[in-house]
């Protein structure tokens, strides 16, 4: 079986690290991996030997030349299924290339946004199959007019043994000016209105006030930083929220969170989520998109309704306030994550869509 997997993205986050390990477990299962991505992206390296790289130009969703382009490749390597990891334009010219070449399709969704009613069917068409990586992203597709039939969930993964470290809490207190009694929140998400932000700052003066020892990191970046940086300088914060900016060091910060809080109104699934649970941190999380097929309520964290400050709020003081019940949570996310969000399950359940499709 040879497959070429199109992804747009250049930088290593979630989306990305998932086709560099989905291309290194096909590729120790037999399968030929073809993978076309952006000039200069960092996939490229990534994959390694695992498959054959063709870095091609791709300039997002205005960029028609992109179907000449993987019409070429298509030509060339003769794939037996197509499949198309992003956006960005590569969704629908990936699409068009493979129809012309008569090449089954099949494209990974990974956000819960909506798409219009009238052009999502014409677009998705252009598939056999759509595999996503919650069931509510599926059922967001099935409610804008697309065939359940066609769509197949297949979660995302955690590398377990990358996050199963211990707590440096020396190191964390001075990379981040921390006091060393601190119980420190970390939230993690691009900093954009739907990952909300704003539901947790207006809750954290009362927490502030109840939890002397409380303080909060706010890791990421995007166009809010401006707005978050400004409000959280307010006095009612008392200098314990800071900006921790873009990491690349999670695995070694999230040992030494109390929880990782996550308020965001729409969501995929949340790798970063699944980041914590495999560190044993627990998960403070608004009941969006796929959250609650990740978070679960009792075993690695507490989930509360979209938008709904006193819940949060009341989750927070819940869990500052008992360190047994932290503990209970943390070691029930170690356990989910490798029992439940696995590289081998990722890969095996692509494998399964691709053999579906192929009939064999």
């Amino acid at each position: 079986m040879k497959v070429l997997h199109v992804e747009a993205g250049r930088y290593l986050y979630g989306g990305a690290q998932q086709v560099v390990w989905l291309n290194e477990g096909l590729a120790r299962r037999g399968v030929e991996n073809v993978l076309v991505c952006p000039e200069r992206s960092d996939i490229a390296a990534a994959v390694g030997d695992n498959a054959c790289v063709y870095e091609v130009g791709m300039s997002g969703d205005l960029d028609v030349g992109v179907v000449p382009r993987l019409i070429r490749i298509l030509k060339k390597e003769q794939p037996d299924i197509v499949h198309i990891h992003s956006r960005r334009g590569a969704d629908i010219y990936g699409g068009l290339a493979a129809r012309v070449m008569g090449i089954p399709a099949i494209l990974s969704r990974r956000v819960d946004n909506r798409e219009s009613r009238l052009l999502a069917p014409l677009k998705y068409a252009l598939y056999c199959r759509v595999i996503v990586i919650s069931k509510a992203i599926g059922s967001v597709l099935v409610s804008g007019g697309i065939d359940a039939s066609k769509i197949e969930t297949v979660r995302s993964a955690v590398d377990a043994d990358a996050y199963n470290n211990e707590a440096d809490n020396h190191w964390f207190e001075t990379e981040f000016s921390l006091p060393s009694n601190a119980k420190t929140l970390g939230v993690i998400a691009q900093l954009i209105p739907r990952k909300g932000h704003k539901y947790l700052l207006n809750s954290l003066p009362k927490l502030l006030q109840a939890h002397p020892e409380l303080q909060v990191l706010i890791f990421g970046q995007g166009p809010l930083k401006a707005e978050l940086t400004n409000r959280v300088a307010l006095t009612e914060f008392q200098g314990r929220v800071k900006m921790a900016g873009f990491r690349d060091d999670l695995a070694r910060i999230f040992p030494n969170l109390y929880a990782v809080v996550h308020p965001a109104e729409r969501e995929g699934l949340g790798v970063a989520l699944l980041q914590a649970s495999a560190s044993g941190v627990p998960v403070v999380a608004a009941r969006a998109g796929g959250i609650p097929e990740i978070v679960l309520d009792d075993v690695n964290g507490i989930t509360f309704d979209i938008g709904d400050e006193p819940g949060l709020l009341g989750a927070l003081d819940a869990l500052l306030a008992n360190q047994e019940l932290r503990n209970t949570l943390g070691a029930g996310g170690r356990t989910l994550a490798r029992s439940e969000f696995s590289i081998d399950a990722m890969v095996e359940g692509n494998l399964r869509v691709y053999k579906s499709v192929l009939g064999s």
